[in-house]
């Protein structure tokens, strides 16, 4: 009887540990995700990062993926990086040499990124033309300001990132960059989201008084997405625009060149 016992004793902890075993691969979570912030730049760029923050996190509910954050840009490293499938800059971006070179050689071995806003910042005096040619090759011209709401345009309504957007939609209020030339002017450049003609002149004391001003955009060399939403605490406040970062965050993610990681 003892035998017996003990027989059964043993098969049922296999069977445990075997279920329990599966459990763990069923919600081990399926990517990893890096998102990088400053504590010490604009304020209204702090506040848009500890929205993002929060946003992101909500999303990781049943351990659907991991998200950590870091406010050290040295984080950018081969080391730290390589384990992630995507970097997000929510106000900060490289700026010694070797964060420089980490991140050129993380996106050119297929690495991810989600940029937003002040992540793409460039101007006349920046010194690092790889990542100007990488965000297709604009420079930043001028802004409007204050932050104001504005009419977007829906330029590809087939793509996976806009396919379930109006063709128009009103975005809550920011401060919206116009890059000159503009990225659509690249060949590599996918163009998904912009401002419409309708806004201008947009602004009070900064103003865009015409041209094309691009706000979401792919540079299709690279799995990446700039999305120029950013400034300040409205950002997350629309259904309609957070439908739009998630699944600009999705398709990012999803586009991993070792596969969609959501079918594995």
């Amino acid at each position: 009887m003892k035998s017996i016992f003990y027989k059964q004793l043993i098969l049922g902890l296999a069977l445990l540990l075997f279920t329990i075993s599966n459990l763990k691969a069923q919600y081990r979570p399926k990517f990893k995700v890096l998102a990088f912030y400053s504590k010490t730049v604009e304020s209204a760029h702090v506040n848009f990062a500890d929205d993002a923050i929060r946003f992101f996190k909500d999303l990781t509910i049943g351990k659907t993926f991991v998200f950590d954050i870091t406010t050290n840009m040295d984080d950018m490293n081969d080391e730290k990086v390589k384990d992630y499938q995507l970097v997000m800059m929510l106000n900060d971006f490289p700026t010694s040499d070797a964060q420089k070179l980490a991140f050129q050689k993380y996106m050119e071995n297929g690495g991810g990124w989600m940029g937003f806003h002040v992540a793409a910042y460039n101007d006349r005096t920046t010194k690092w033309p790889w990542f100007v040619d990488f965000l297709g090759g604009g420079v930043f011209d001028r802004n409007s300001w204050p932050p104001l709401p504005a009419k977007l345009v829906v330029e590809d309504n087939k793509h996976p990132i806009t396919k379930a957007l109006p063709k128009t939609f009103i975005a809550p209020a920011n401060e919206w960059y116009q890059w000159k030339p503009s990225p659509r002017e690249r060949k590599n450049v996918k163009v998904l989201v912009s401002l419409s003609q309708d806004n201008y002149p947009l602004g009070l004391k900064d103003i865009l008084p015409s041209g094309d001003t691009p706000v979401v955009w792919t540079n299709t060399d690279y799995r990446m997405i700039y999305l120029n939403m950013g400034h300040g605490s409205e950002i997350f406040k629309d259904a309609t625009q957070n439908k739009l970062i998630i699944d600009a965050f999705r398709w990012v993610v999803a586009s991993d060149k070792k596969g969609n990681v959501f079918n594995r």
